[in-house]
């Protein structure tokens, strides 16, 4: 398996408390355990390295509802692979990276706005209220020894533009490196890229999504 497709399982499974990946010639699967989500099943390679044939299989194999498939490729490649029973997100996501360093100066948090940082379980988020004390932004990353994955980062529409998703990132860095992780890695979106890249992000890979719907089913 690729080492930053690894990380990313290790760091990811922390931040969800996913169960253990059990590890297949082809990549890992993961048991998530929710309803929508029993399990998925994760290629180890990435772009032209993704094995089109072992896709195919495991993909042919898979008879339960919700059960997702992440292959580091384009999908408008990897959506070929798949047969009718699967739904596939039309826009790729990013597997992207970024060295970490202890020495980053601590972002400033806007004006009437509260960050509150927390560790629990391994994980450390990071909570950003409105003057009001309603919701404004979070997120949270898994230190996995010299990797950590960032995970689950979200702004609310009403406080977009404010810096408070790079104030987040760079809280979660910061907490990251702190704990010796000297890479962060995280699987975003075509929405997200932007913000990671003024933050120093580079992607690796492009990322297909794709769930398990039946014959007759739809995407939920």
């Amino acid at each position: 398996m690729d080492g930053i497709v690894r990380a990313w399982v290790d760091g990811w499974t922390v931040s969800r408390g996913a169960a253990p990946p059990v590890i297949e010639p082809w990549g890992c699967t993961i048991d998530v355990g929710l309803d929508g989500h029993p399990t998925r099943h994760v290629f180890g390679a990435l772009g032209d390295a993704v094995d089109e044939a072992a896709v195919r299989k495991v993909a042919d194999g898979v008879t339960g509802a919700g059960v997702w498939l992440k292959v580091f490729r384009d999908p408008a490649e990897t959506g070929g692979w798949l047969g009718p029973a699967w739904w596939i997100d039309p826009e790729p996501g990013y597997l992207m990276s970024v060295p970490l360093s202890p020495a980053e100066d601590a972002p400033a948090v806007p004006d009437g706005y509260r960050l509150r940082t927390w560790a629990r379980g391994g994980v450390v988020r990071a909570m950003v209220a409105a003057p009001d004390g309603s919701f404004a932004a979070r997120g949270q990353i898994a230190p996995t020894g010299a990797t950590a994955v960032a995970d689950q980062i979200e702004t609310s529409p009403a406080h977009r533009r404010r810096g408070l998703g790079s104030l987040v990132m760079r809280t979660l860095q910061r907490a990251a490196a702190a704990q010796g992780a000297e890479t962060g890695v995280l699987a975003g979106t075509p929405a997200g890229r932007a913000l990671y890249e003024s933050l120093g992000w580079r992607v690796e890979a492009l990322l297909t999504s794709a769930k398990y719907v039946g014959r007759d089913g739809e995407p939920s």
